[in-house]
């Protein structure tokens, strides 16, 4: 299930140029790629939010909604810290959250770059008209 992007107010949308991990390791590869989008930071020190997102994708893929208490006590996990870190994802717009549900904007990880991409892409044509009208005003 894709959902649109139109209930967020704001979204931050962050890549980080990070070189590929050399090996062929998935648990390297998923890391990688969510230090890449910038959702996991050097303070997360016991990988929690890397380990809610692989929650989160696991239900994606599964097709079950999970609730922050579900997700608090298959990891271990206080539901504060739980939340802290979906909120740090629904901020980057890869996470929804309906009801008390939380799951995944869409089924898999190619489709989830795709969204990101189309994501940087409206945020890029709105600077652009926003740039232009600027220009013009101070006609340079």
């Amino acid at each position: 299930m894709l959902y649109p992007l139109m209930a967020f107010i704001r979204q931050r949308i962050t890549i980080v140029n990070i070189r590929k991990p050399a090996e062929r390791n998935v648990n390297q590869e998923l890391q990688w790629l969510g230090s890449s989008l910038g959702l996991f930071s050097l303070r997360d020190k016991d990988k929690s939010c890397f380990r809610v997102f692989i929650e989160l994708l696991k239900s994606a893929k599964a097709r079950r909604e999970v609730t922050s208490d579900e997700l608090a006590t298959q990891l271990g996990l206080s539901r504060g810290t739980v939340i802290h870190h979906i909120n740090r994802l629904m901020e980057s717009g890869i996470v929804v959250h309906e009801r008390n549900i939380y799951t995944l904007r869409v089924e898999n990880l190619q489709s989830l770059i795709d969204e990101v991409e189309k994501d940087i892409k409206r945020a890029c044509e709105d600077l652009k008209e926003v740039a232009k009208e600027i220009d013009a005003r101070l006609r340079l």
